[in-house]
């Protein structure tokens, strides 16, 4: 018919049984196994399209699906490559022959704490994170960060005592947990680089003037009119709003 997308049935095979899809013609189809079984999907899907492409229905290890929420972990070995690998579902794309499980949540302990009674400095984070000083420099974490941090050398800089360049080395941690599963040391990296973070802003990063104005104009209920109006708009107002937000025109409050 004209104006329709041409496609070809397939076989999607599902442990050896025969299941009906439809493809677009000439898709290659690439052989993965998902927890011991052995599926066909489409080449060129990433790890997160193609369980969902096989109907696995995604309620946890997934996220904003854009590389940023760090809850799609996954590991994976290739086919006669004795290596284990790991990234985000959301970025990586199906290989033929790769073995895959997802993590959705790396078991580490966070340790209490109250930011309010600590000071910024070295000594306070190795002492919450002891096992910090066990690094043996074999940058395993950095090679498997997805945000490409420079994991060992933020540790080393913590162990420096160097907080502040630590907390901007790892500004980009998404808390994947992808270097802790590495690590031979047994560093939670994620959990120690968010108490460095957190020091940081509490302590060392200089204040922004313009927040600490919004936030008394705030306190004092400077917007709540304008609030009050927008809630009572409706969603034909908010759409209109929104539009002209992304087109950087002036909004009325």
């Amino acid at each position: 018919m004209p104006g329709t997308v041409e496609t070809i049935k397939d076989t999607k095979l599902v442990e050896g049984k025969a299941v009906e899809g439809v493809l677009g013609a000439g898709k290659k189809l690439v052989t993965i196994y998902v927890m011991g079984k052995w599926y066909q999907v489409p080449a060129g899907l990433t790890i997160t399209k193609a369980l969902e492409y096989l109907g696995y229905r995604l309620v946890r290890g997934v996220g904003c699906r854009a590389g940023f929420c760090g809850a799609c972990t996954t590991l994976w070995v290739k086919k006669n490559d004795y290596k284990l690998y790991s990234g985000l579902a959301c970025q990586t794309m199906v290989e033929d022959g790769m073995y895959l499980v997802q993590i959705p949540f790396v078991p580490a302990e966070k340790r209490i704490y109250n930011i309010e009674e600590l000071e910024p400095n070295g000594s306070v984070v190795l002492a919450l994170y002891p096992e910090v000083t066990r690094c043996i420099g074999c940058n395993a974490c950095t090679k498997v960060c997805p945000q490409e941090i420079q994991v060992m050398d933020t540790i080393q800089e913590i162990i420096r005592g160097n907080i502040a360049k630590a907390a901007r080395m790892a500004f980009d941690c998404i808390s994947c947990g992808s270097c802790s599963l590495r690590c031979p040391a047994e560093i939670k990296h994620f959990y120690v680089f968010q108490l460095v973070r957190r020091l940081y802003g509490k302590y060392i990063a200089p204040k922004a003037k313009h927040l600490e104005k919004r936030v008394k104009e705030i306190e004092e209920r400077k917007y709540d009119g304008a609030l009050d109006r927008l809630i009572r708009a409706g969603p034909d107002k908010w759409r209109e709003l929104a539009e002209k937000a992304q087109k950087d025109e002036e909004v009325e409050t």
